[in-house]
């Protein structure tokens, strides 16, 4: 056991596992990127390990958002960044988002679509994992896979300005195209697959918020990924296009904000996930009633707003899969926790929504051997704050200790020693 490697954290509570209750006085010894032991009390420190001391602090896993746009942050100039910023700039600045989103406690999250180029978000993923930059562990979906004049691809300018910023590898139309868009993105690196099963707020046209890809193609969209071992995340809004989705396959439905009886029923038999994204909504919502929005956003953002957070009530009360998921990119990157309070708004306890962001969030992402505990094997993955979240979720905003992979990248507390 080489002991400079070591680290041992001394935690006042420790919520180890969401599905359990959390344990006072506890030690995780951390060797290298994992978790070595869990141990009751305030243990001795192996010989030359260091000490990180949160006896005063609630522990628990890094928290994983399923649905995040590193590439992106809407806002006043965002039309005009769109055709104005180089890939390098935007890569730099999704470099910025990602240290952002990890020193807030998220340590695993999932880019659901690259806007421009997908080269920027294979390369951040894989820098970050390398240790070249601070960031959150990133699984990527690539372009969005899209039917021409669908949601995801970009508007509002000259035709040819929109093909010049806008990446052509997720546009599909008619099964075979769909099939070959799909082992295109896994071809390229894609971790999972992300289509477009519905008009969507923020793209700048007039085309609503129900089914966009016909089902035959839906069909063959979430067929051709299975195959190559992919999950499947549809953008859904509307009633139409969340059920055949859920029809056809899909593992999660992103937003979900029309749902009815029926996609309750399909969510069930499936077991398919729902990923709800209040705080986009509301986002949009107050986006909607202030200038830099155009009449077609308006008018969908308008539409949404409250809906998103009826259906998350709707799927809880009914036992659905919730996994936890923002669309940061729309809201500020690094602000990710404030969807809890929109969570227990909507009917689930602190203890539900930090489930859906720790084990129920790692089964959607097939991480659960690695991510979403604190257990022996596991990714050093360990945060802490100051105050009780099972009290009051909204310490969750106000992380205070980062871990990932064994490594600290935040401690406003006591320093190692």
């Amino acid at each position: 056991m080489n002991a400079s490697n070591l680290k041992l954290i001394h935690a006042g509570t420790l919520l180890a596992d969401a599905g359990r209750r959390p344990e006072p006085k506890q030690s995780v010894l951390i060797e290298g990127e994992r978790i070595k032991a869990v141990s009751p009390g305030f243990v001795d420190p192996p010989e030359g390990a260091s000490l990180i001391d949160l006896r005063d602090s609630f522990v628990l896993p890094g928290m994983i958002d399923c649905h995040v746009h590193l590439m992106a942050q809407f806002g006043p100039r965002y039309r005009l960044e769109t055709v104005e910023d180089s890939d390098p700039k935007t890569a730099l600045k999704a470099a910025q988002h990602a240290e952002r989103t990890l020193r807030a406690g998220f340590t695993t999250v999932r880019d659901v679509g690259a806007i421009g180029n997908p080269e920027v978000i294979f390369a951040l993923r894989d820098a970050i994992a390398e240790r070249r930059v601070a960031g959150p562990r990133v699984l990527c979906v690539g372009a969005v896979i899209s039917p021409t004049g669908g949601h995801a691809q970009t508007y509002g300018y000259r035709h040819d300005v929109c093909a010049c910023v806008q990446s052509p590898s997720g546009i599909c139309d008619g099964a075979d195209e769909c099939r070959r868009a799909v082992r295109r993105q896994v071809s390229q690196g894609a971790d999972a697959i992300k289509f477009v099963a519905t008009g969507g707020v923020l793209s700048d046209i007039s085309t609503g918020l129900d089914q966009q890809f016909v089902t035959e193609e839906i069909r063959t969209i979430i067929e051709t990924a299975h195959m190559l071992g992919r999950r499947v995340a549809a953008h859904a809004h509307g009633t139409a296009g969340i059920n055949a989705a859920l029809e056809a396959g899909v593992d999660s439905i992103e937003h979900g904000s029309f749902m009815d009886r029926r996609s309750i029923e399909l969510f069930l038999e499936k077991g398919a996930f729902h990923a709800p994204t209040v705080i986009a909504g509301m986002t949009a919502l107050a986006m909607a009633e202030k200038a830099g929005m155009s009449a077609a956003q308006v008018g969908k953002a308008r539409q949404v707003g409250d809906a998103i957070k009826k259906a998350l009530a709707m799927s809880h009360r009914a036992g659905v899969n919730i996994a936890f998921g923002t669309d940061m990119g729309v809201g500020p990157h690094g602000e990710n926790a404030r969807e809890f309070a929109y969570m227990t708004e909507a009917g689930m306890s602190p203890l539900e929504a930090i489930r859906a962001a720790t084990v129920t969030a790692a089964r959607l992402l097939d991480r659960s051997d690695l991510v979403g505990t604190i257990a022996p094997g596991k990714s050093a993955d360990v945060i802490a704050v100051a105050a009780d979240p099972l009290a009051d979720v909204t310490a969750l905003e106000r992380v205070s200790f980062v871990m990932s992979r064994g490594d600290v990248h935040r401690n406003d507390g006591i320093a190692p020693k």
